[in-house]
């Protein structure tokens, strides 16, 4: 039986999952396997691969969206940017279309988060939507009266690599290398690897940050001491957001995005760097959780009824 929809891909730095979206939001088909970290040839023919076995379940060939760690250069058509380093300088598009032999839509995957919660998620309806991913890494995408906008060096919404604004002197004694080749770089206070590092340094006991949020929500002071920290970092760094682009809607994804005290703790916060007499936009978490930078992906084409 034939099956409507687009498929949509999310190539992570440890795994590639793949959807098949149905004109009414639902999905029909969904697969992962493991990224083959650091070989390139392999992650095309991983992402091929997987797109033939959703295929063989939709019953008939689809348009593609990959959603990817990074973004490709205007410039130049190869990859920038991807903390999955071994992309980069690479023609993902151009390889993943020989081997799919057809047109491919690729796009940051915090954009095609965002893509996907103002799409019928947490912002939907909303005409200006700020998607945040707080993960391995940091992200961001933009989407405005449901377009994803990347801008003309195809990098909108990538306030990960701004340095954290604000730092106060805990900040700038600990100012981190980033990935990136500089210091101080948001997505080095806000991953989730810096929460687990700046728990570690005061403490002398280095957690993952689930484990730290967890010891907080019951309250240990240590790891309490550590959120609010994170928290009063994040809020600095989304009201530089708010003020530049005065989004209706911040959703946060990504593993930290799990941390329910964010959402009352960040908003009250942030309007102390916010260039307002109040502050109406909304923080809140994603309704379609990690499944959102996929469902996004599919959205690269649209999702048209029985197409």
């Amino acid at each position: 039986m034939k099956i409507s929809g687009r498929i949509g891909i999310d190539l992570g730095g440890t795994k590639i999952e793949g959807i098949v979206l149905e004109g009414d939001g639902h999905v029909s088909a969904r697969h992962r396997v493991p990224t083959p970290k650091d070989d390139y040839d392999a992650t095309v023919a991983a992402v091929a691969e997987l797109v033939r076995e959703l295929e063989n379940v939709a019953g008939r060939s689809r348009r593609i969206g990959v959603g990817i760690p990074g973004t490709v250069s205007p410039a130049s058509g190869l990859v920038k940017n991807a903390n999955s380093t071994w992309l980069n300088g690479r023609p993902l598009r151009e390889d993943l279309e020989t081997a799919l032999a057809r047109p491919v839509r690729l796009a940051n995957d915090a954009n095609c988060f965002a893509l996907s919660e103002s799409a019928d998620g947490a912002a939907a309806g909303a005409a200006l939507v700020f998607g945040v991913i707080l993960g391995t890494g940091v992200g961001g995408g933009l989407v405005v009266r449901g377009e994803a906008i990347e801008g003309a060096n195809a990098i909108a919404g990538e306030w990960g690599h701004n340095p954290l604004p604000s730092m106060e002197e805990e900040d700038a004694a600990a100012a981190p290398a980033c990935w990136c080749g500089r210091r101080g770089c948001i997505e080095t206070y806000l991953s989730g690897p810096a929460l687990s590092r700046d728990f570690g340094l005061s403490t002398g006991v280095f957690l993952d940050a689930a484990s730290i949020a967890h010891a907080a929500a019951n309250g240990d002071p240590d790891a309490a001491a550590a959120i609010a920290r994170y928290a009063a970092r994040l809020a600095r760094a989304l009201a530089t957001v708010v003020n530049l682009v005065d989004p209706d809607v911040i959703v946060l994804g990504g593993g930290l995005s799990n941390i329910a005290s964010l959402y009352a703790s960040v908003p009250e916060i942030w309007s102390r760097w916010i260039f307002s007499d109040r502050v109406d936009t909304r923080l809140v978490p994603p309704r379609h959780g990690d499944a959102s930078g996929v469902r996004g992906a599919a959205r690269l084409w649209g999702v048209v009824p029985n197409s």
